[in-house]
């Protein structure tokens, strides 16, 4: 007899029933993939996190051209996490899309029911935060921080703390005192390094961090998009050491700081005369 599942699974355009179907036979305990097949929810979250930073790395570089893939690669960690649930009956992927299309319609009462459109984006703000509070009062998550997930990227969680916090009153009221609290917990840091032992150090250190996700916030800054941005640029910047080095017969292993410190100038010095370039031609 003909199996019809693979009708839809070499559809070309099946869309998502043929992606559930895929799921669905790659987990098969009979004929589905070894290694779909042990997996579970543990294991599969870090590869969910990797991908979700694929999706932003290929944003962050304007690789539009990637992105559908990275996006396909994200929806699938999705896609395997209910078939997952699904097997342990807790619920399917259907029910997925039916509780986040619950969610947005409840949120925008503004686009899907009779409030009016006529709000500023503070005031929008401010009812979407009454509703994920009514949210979290069902959840019985009643403290202000208690559903802020464990999960997340530390400098990224440091910032939703904040914001969280921000919201009933407890934070500074501008940049100052942040800055300030920059250079106390940076004299801490050189304190515990000099006097304390590492575990004092650690600690210290992760405060350090912890402001500046603050200054991040205070600013309307991205911390990860910006650190993002930073690492491509050191990335960029030792491969032009590299490639100045390799003009000259070396290796970095061959060099040594002064001259690769030089080197690393001139790039930076290259780069900004660059910029400013196209700056004046645009």
């Amino acid at each position: 007899m003909r199996d019809r599942s693979n009708d839809i699974v070499f559809d070309p355009d099946g869309g998502m029933p043929r992606l559930l179907e895929i799921m669905r036979r790659l987990r098969d305990p009979a004929t589905g993939c070894p290694w779909d097949i042990e997996q579970d929810f543990a294991t599969i979250a870090p590869y969910t996190i990797e991908e979700a930073y694929e999706v932003a790395d290929a944003i962050e570089r304007e690789a539009w051209g990637e992105l559908k893939g990275e996006l396909g690669d994200l929806l699938f960690q999705s896609v395997f996490h209910a078939q997952m649930a699904e097997e342990r009956g807790f619920f399917s992927f259907h029910d997925v899309a039916n509780q986040m299309s619950d969610k947005m319609v409840a949120r925008h009462p503004h686009v899907f029911g009779e409030e009016s459109r006529e709000k500023s984006a503070e005031q929008q703000t401010k009812d979407w935060e009454t509703l994920k509070a009514a949210e979290r009062a069902a959840k019985q998550a009643t403290g202000v921080l208690d559903d802020v997930a464990m999960g997340l990227p530390a400098l990224l969680r440091a910032v939703k703390l904040q914001k969280r916090a921000a919201r009933v009153g407890f934070d500074w009221p501008d940049l100052g005192p942040v800055l300030d609290k920059v250079a106390e917990e940076t004299r801490e840091v050189v304190e515990a390094r000099d006097h304390l032992t590492h575990d004092d150090l650690t600690e210290e250190f992760g405060d350090l961090l912890f402001v500046m996700a603050n200054v991040a916030r205070h600013l309307e800054i991205d911390p990860e998009a910006a650190l993002r941005r930073a690492n491509a640029k050191f990335v960029r910047r030792f491969k032009g050491i590299e490639s100045r080095l390799e003009a000259m017969g070396k290796r970095p292993e061959d060099s040594d700081l002064d001259e690769m410190d030089a080197l690393w100038n001139a790039v930076k010095a290259e780069e900004k005369a660059s910029k400013v370039a196209k700056s004046k031609s645009d």
